[in-house]
């Protein structure tokens, strides 16, 4: 089994996951709630599928066959549509959580990566980057709380599901290179980036931590 399902994989983070497994002979799967809302992603070696993230029954249906999944989701597609929702789910993430690691239990897929939220990590004080007013704007932080919840959600599972958090820092770039560089952290801020982080490697990241896994059941800062 080499094949990859990539949840979200019409987002930046998802294509960029997509393109990466497909460029190292992965086949992906590439699950989208409304496939018609995001052309180009259908390309070769890229298989895509209609799918919710937070339902069980479509990851247990999906995931078979698989040697991992990743999901880099999110309700939105970018801060100022997020604003706009009429009803933000608070339990998005926490749902998501629990879909996926059914899923992958019950399909026997050993390993889950999911890109985080920068947010989420502490600063050198301990505080969340979410709760710091001058680092992170409160209209979004019912979305950072969601995600921590997820987070939160995955640390207190217990499931034979080998997961990983992957959260890259607020220096994540969409235009940028890919490099093949980028280094991991822990819990808290990088305080020693080098520069930012491209989406590219980011997706180099989370490939590696499929294919040959370093950090287990863990969240891990992702930077340059």
């Amino acid at each position: 089994m080499d094949g990859i399902v990539v949840f979200g994989a019409g987002g930046r983070a998802g294509r960029a996951v997509s393109a990466e497994a497909v460029r190292r002979g992965h086949p992906v799967t590439a699950v989208v709630r409304d496939p018609a809302r995001h052309p180009g992603i259908d390309v070769p070696g890229v298989t895509v599928v209609a799918g919710d993230v937070t339902d069980p029954a479509a990851a247990a249906r999906l995931l078979p066959g698989h040697a991992g999944v990743v999901a880099a989701v999110t309700p939105a597609t970018d801060p100022a549509a997020l604003a706009a929702l009429d009803r933000f789910d608070d339990r998005f993430y926490v749902r998501a959580v629990d879909a996926l690691l059914h899923g992958a239990e019950a399909a026997g897929v050993p390993r889950l990566v999911l890109v985080g939220l920068f947010a989420t990590l502490r600063d050198a004080t301990g505080r969340r980057v979410l709760d710091d007013p001058a680092a992170f704007p409160a209209g979004l932080r019912a979305f950072a709380r969601a995600h921590d919840a997820g987070l939160d959600r995955l640390r207190a599972a217990r499931t034979p599901v080998d997961w990983l958090v992957l959260t890259p820092t607020a220096t994540l770039q969409p235009a940028g290179p890919r490099t093949g560089r980028y280094r991991t952290g822990g819990d808290t801020v990088p305080t020693d980036e080098a520069g930012p982080l491209s989406y590219r490697d980011l997706a180099v990241a989370v490939v590696d931590e499929i294919a040959s896994p370093t950090h287990h059941r863990t969240r891990v800062a992702v930077h340059t």
